[in-house]
């Protein structure tokens, strides 16, 4: 079933259970706060393709994640700050612009990764993670109790921190099981450490 949604580009990825924080100041973006926060109209997390121009049809990559305001403040600057949550992955079927040049989208919901039981094999990436949230007190602030024992939770979360290519981390997260992601992710990591 599709619905229309709100699109928030931006270079960073975020999947189901994923939390980032934002920095709101423009116009179209605090109209679409605004809106989610009266339940007029819920929003995406959509990944940017750096690789074409700001004004080609695949800037804006067709997986995203719809999501939710989970905490919102004002900042230091004056400037509105959200902490948004991943709710579901969705698929972008067809883009437009509104007036202010806010995107909004037709999009179609996708099965997100069960939870399932990491496997013995990937002893190192939850160690790492776990460093990372050592190392990262604002990491830490987001996931206080991480879910390191389930493997969906911990591909997700290493997809989105992961310096890799937009259009790999979309691949990666296209997959049907949470294992291969993983398989690809450790890979990664030995040969780029």
């Amino acid at each position: 079933m599709s619905k229309q949604l709100a699109l928030f580009p931006l270079s960073s990825f975020i999947l189901p259970g994923g939390k980032m924080r934002l920095r709101v100041f423009e116009k179209r973006y605090i109209r679409l706060v605004k809106e989610a926060g009266l339940g007029k109209r819920s929003f995406a997390m959509a990944l940017l393709n750096p690789f074409v121009s700001q004004h080609h049809r695949d800037r804006i990559l067709p997986l995203a994640t719809e999501a939710v305001i989970d905490d919102f403040e004002q900042l230091s600057d004056g400037l509105l700050g959200i902490t948004v949550r991943g709710i579901r992955r969705i698929e972008i079927m067809d883009r437009w612009q509104e007036e202010d040049n806010l995107n909004v989208a037709t999009v179609t919901e996708l099965s997100s990764w069960p939870e399932t039981r990491l496997s013995q094999r990937y002893p190192d990436l939850a160690k790492s993670f776990l460093q990372l949230l050592a190392d990262y007190p604002q990491l830490q602030q987001l996931y206080p109790e991480p879910e390191l024992d389930n493997a969906s939770w911990l591909a997700s979360r290493w997809l989105e921190l992961m310096p890799i290519q937009p259009g790999l981390k979309q691949k990666l997260s296209a997959e049907q099981d949470p294992f291969v992601c993983l398989d690809n992710l450790q890979h990664w990591l030995e040969h780029n450490s």
